[in-house]
């Protein structure tokens, strides 16, 4: 199954009739290379763009210098050419975590600037870290699946509040919650066949509690500032135990 990173104005595919846990969204997963075609020139400069792209957020985000980190702490160490993946999506996502290949997708038709790439990565972490940390049902547990994706919303920077004043998208009271549970209820909508009733059920049940998990950051990183200080203390956290 696919968890997603699903922009603000995704549409869903309501004539799906059978569960496909969001492959329809990644046509590259699991089909064998197709033979050059004359867009192979133009694919090769996305995807190296890309790789590009997904090298930089590695080594200059302290959100995914965090989470790679804290996975290699956890004893899940993340390779780059095996865990990561650049291809064609479907227009309405950005990327996703295949639980089944434990690798992340990364939509290069899609991705076009180093802020969005950013949170992507940040955001398909975050899956990958809980995948790595807890016994995550992904294909029969629809809470499991929420509580996930909260997580993602609440601290990869979706939610930021630059990155909601850019969606022309903002309020004052709770605005930060509204938008973690109505990101988190896209998700689920894009890659289970359930009814929109059903999905905010769940994730109106597990929400304060996965909201409030804030694991590795410690907090909530609302700005690059705020994820640089998590890593930081991240990073010390033996030096401070040592010492007590």
């Amino acid at each position: 199954m696919l968890t997603l990173t699903v922009p603000l104005e995704a549409t869903m595919d309501k004539s799906k009739q059978e569960e496909d846990y969001g492959y329809h969204l990644f046509p590259t997963r699991n089909k064998e290379k197709q033979t050059k075609t004359s867009l192979s020139e133009s694919l090769f400069t996305f995807n190296h763009k890309c790789q590009v792209m997904l090298r930089f957020a590695k080594e200059t985000s302290p959100y995914a210098q965090l989470l790679l980190s804290a996975m290699k702490s956890s004893g899940c160490n993340v390779l780059n050419d095996r865990h990561f993946t650049c291809e064609e999506c479907d227009g309405t996502v950005s990327g996703g975590f295949d639980a089944a290949s434990s690798q992340i997708v990364l939509c290069q038709n899609n991705i076009h600037q180093q802020a969005h790439m950013n949170r992507v990565v940040t955001h398909e972490l975050i899956h990958a870290f809980d995948h790595c940390r807890a016994h995550v049902d992904w294909f029969n547990n629809f809470r499991h699946l929420a509580c996930s994706e909260i997580r993602a919303a609440n601290l990869s920077g979706d939610c930021a509040f630059s990155n909601e004043v850019a969606r022309f998208n903002f309020g004052l009271k709770e605005h930060h919650q509204a938008c973690v549970r109505g990101r988190a209820l896209r998700s689920i909508l894009a890659v289970r066949n359930i009814s929109p009733k059903k999905a905010e059920k769940i994730v109106d049940e597990v929400f304060d509690t996965c909201f409030n998990d804030h694991a590795p950051f410690g907090r909530i990183p609302h700005s690059k500032r705020d994820a640089h200080f998590a890593y930081r203390d991240y990073e010390n956290r033996n030096r401070y135990y040592a010492n007590l």
